[in-house]
Parts: structure tokens; sequence; C-alpha cells
């Protein structure tokens, strides 16, 4: 399988290439040249299967040719280690908890899978690679996870200083080895501005750089699983039906994993797309019309304070358009048909906090800032849209982090302290590796210059 740019002006290349590489060197993202299907009979074989055999079957129909079935078994099962809970909350109407992880966050799906993968790939050949990455909260320690002590592989996480959590920053800093992380006092989008920036930059092509985030086809790939398997784990036997997503979205990696899903075969009805306050994507698909918002707004569900969804590029070529990395539309995707299947809409930091305290007083449930706006979007849907608001409607709405990484915030809310996941435990004592940046691709440049 060959894998092209957004921007149509680079060669198309392998998979393992295109993880490599991360960026396309037109700056475009890569997407695969034609999707593989799943058959409505296979898809009905993953209710009985556990999670990393499903993503076995779904991943191996990207990288057939590229990796033996046996090694691609051993790296899968050993990344799934783990429960992916489907939560009841009522009637078919469900929470996807993703925060079982290692970094109790949904991005160690990809991130433990792209670790392993990147290695396999750098042992063969014998090369090394330096890993950029910036982070408005979760990716960063999720890649830090997966990707420590990896002896092919160097690891730089950029973030915003003022814009995450004490324990979602002390979930990088703490490692040390490999792994660099630099605190730049500014917004996500300065900090994937500079990553973006360094992959374009001949006079660093001797460090090796690729990148981890979303903007990496290896980040997107295992995220295409937990659709299907929610799907199969929601399902009635013998019962043909479509299943509704509310993704909470940010740089917008997670709802493609869940596109492509769909263009691989998953029967999906509607895609919620819900966002914070950052509403340039609700706006754009009302309108037609793209506009970024900078700079993004600081809201509190952190990991989704992003004004230009890296993303949305691959999202308009997949409707048939072309956007470049910075958000121009040279071609039109079909907005008619985007429509039919997404629906978007923007949820402030007050129907967040709501929505938190709703959910634990009438169902019991605990949400988290992310999750909580995933669940407001799901909610708002089905009461503008009565024909499929009934109760054998299959709804999932997807938990990105553990509440324990948003102690202050649940404990205002509803008055409790979320149980501390093992993955969470004694981070508070730790010493912390992290170096202050000015917000300057200079300053970044010579880091990296002087640091590799």
């Amino acid at each position: 399988m060959l894998f092209y740019s957004t921007n149509q002006n680079s060669e198309a290349v392998t998979f393992s290439q295109a993880l490599l590489k991360g960026q396309a060197p037109d700056r475009g993202l890569y997407l695969p040249q034609s999707v593989p299907q799943i058959s409505q009979v296979d898809i009905s074989r993953y209710s009985g299967q556990p999670y990393h055999e499903i993503a076995f079957d779904v991943i191996r129909r990207y990288l057939a040719g590229e990796i033996a079935d046996a090694t691609l078994w051993a790296i899968v099962r050993d990344a799934y280690d783990y429960p992916v809970p489907l939560e009841k909350v009522y009637e078919r109407k469900y929470i996807m908890r993703l925060d079982q992880g290692p970094t109790a966050s949904f991005k160690d799906f990809a991130a433990r899978m792209m670790g392993r993968l990147m290695q396999y790939y750098l042992k063969q050949n014998g090369k090394k690679l330096l890993i950029l990455t910036a982070t408005s909260g979760d990716t960063g320690s999720a890649v830090a996870n997966a990707f420590y002590g990896l002896d092919q592989i160097q690891v730089v996480i950029l973030f915003p200083k003022n814009e995450v959590t004490d324990r979602q920053r002390k979930q990088m800093t703490t490692l040390g080895k490999n792994v660099h992380v630099l605190a730049l006092d500014a917004k996500f989008d300065d900090c994937q501005a500079l990553v973006k920036q360094a992959f374009s930059d001949p006079g660093l092509d001797d460090l090796s750089l690729s990148s981890a985030n979303s903007i990496n086809i290896g980040r997107l790939i295992p995220q295409i699983v937990y659709y299907f398997y929610a799907f199969a784990k929601g399902r009635v036997e013998n019962h043909t039906e479509k299943i509704i997503f509310s993704i909470p979205s940010g740089n917008f990696g997670d709802m493609m994993g869940g596109v492509l899903a769909m263009k691989m075969g998953l029967p999906v009805q509607k895609f919620i797309i819900a966002t914070n306050e950052n509403d340039e994507f609700p706006t754009y698909l009302r309108t037609g019309k793209y506009h970024k918002i900078e700079p993004s707004k600081n809201c509190i569900s952190s990991a989704m304070n992003v004004g230009h969804p890296s993303n949305l590029a691959r999202l308009v070529a997949l409707y048939g358009g072309r956007m470049d990395e910075k958000g121009t539309i040279y071609h039109a995707a079909d907005m008619d048909l985007m429509r039919k299947e997404i629906f978007s809409l923007s949820i402030t930091d007050q129907q967040t906090r709501e929505t938190i305290r709703k959910a634990y007083q009438q169902y019991n449930v605990i949400l988290e800032p992310h999750g909580a706006v995933g669940w407001a979007g799901l909610e708002e849907y089905l009461q503008k849209n009565e024909g499929e608001n009934h109760p054998e409607q299959l709804c999932v709405s997807l938990e990105t982090a553990h509440p324990a990484k948003f102690p202050e915030e649940i404990n205002r809310l509803i008055g409790l302290d979320p149980e501390l996941p093992k993955s969470l435990e004694g981070l508070d004592g730790r010493q912390e590796f992290v170096t202050e940046l000015p917000v300057a691709y200079k300053d970044f440049k010579q880091f990296l210059l002087d640091t590799f």
C-alpha cells in the first residue's frame, strides 16, 4: 500500500517511509491511496474477539507485505495489554473509556503501536530517529511513555507551560533519558508551528527528524481500531444497525481514525464532532468557509485548545478537496456529503462543567472535561434529532482521559477526588527534567543543533 501527500506535490511512499518521515516533504500529510475494506461478515466476527485480535486484523490491512504477520501479532499483543471498557450510561448509550493505558489517555492506543513499529523498522535498517512532538496535554505523556528508553529514538516534546495540568506535565517531565521536554510560554498552535518549520528546514536534515503527533499516519491507523471494537461490543447479534459516535476533538486525529473506519466499511449513522470554544470546524461545516482561530482559546478541556487542526487537511482530502498546512483551501470538499455524515458543534466551558455535574448526579458517571464535551455533544445532537433519539439507537461517546488527571476541577464540580489509577501514582514526588525556551524558531533550532 502506498501513501500520498495531501498537498499532492510529493511522491507516494510506503507505510514504513511515511511512518519514519512523519510529514511529507511538501508539508502535506500522508493518506492511503486506497482505503482497505472490511466486510460485514468480518465486522460481525469481531464481536467475539478481544481488543488485540481486532487490532491485528484492522492494522494488518495497511501493513500487508511490509511486516510479517507473526511480528505484527507480537507487537499488537504487547501494545494492548489493558482493558477497553464500554460503560453503559442508559439504554444503548455508552461511554467508551480509552483511559486505561499506561498514561491514562486515549493517546496510548496510537503511541504504543507507533513506538514499537518505529523501533522495529529502525532496527531493520540500523538507523536512528529524533522525534519532535508538540502537545496540548495528553500526547506528550503518551509519546514520552511509549518511546522512553528505546535505543534507536530520541524524543523532544514541546508544550504550552500554562495550559496543561500538573499531572499531565509530570507524566512528561519526570522521565529523562531519551525524553527531552521543552516548556514554552505559548499556545499549542505555536508549539506545533515550530515543529512543522523544523521538518521543512534543510539545515536540520542530518538530525533524521520525524513526528509522533497525529500528523504522522502511524498515529491514525491504530486509532481506527477502537471504533470497530465499540461497534462490535455494542451491537445486537443478527440486527442490522448503524452506530452514532461522539468524539471530543482538538487536532482531529481521533476523528480521522473514526472517519477512516467508516470508509473501511464500519456502519456509522453519524459522527458528532464536539469541540470546545475553539469552534473553527463547526463554523467551517456550517458555512463552507474556513478561518483559523489565532490565538486559540484556553478552555478547561485543555488538550483540545487547537485553533487550526492539522488533520483537517486529511478530512478535506477524503471528501474530495485540498487544503494546505496553513488552512488555505485550493479545492472545495464535498460539503453536502460531509454534512450528511458529520454533525459538529461547540461546547462552552460552562456547558462542560454542567455536563460533568449532571452526568454524576443523574447516572453516577464521572466524566473529565474532554469526555464531558463529547457527552454534551451527543446529548445536544439527540435533542435536535428526535428520529434517532430512541432506546434502540446505539451511541458511543469517547472518554479520552482519566478523570484523575483533572482532580481540582472534578473535586470542585462533584465534591470527590477520582480514584488514582496506578499509572498516575507517585508522580508528585519525582524530579522533573524540563527546559524553558522562548517562542522563537531560531532558539528551538539552536537547541536541537546543540543537543543532538
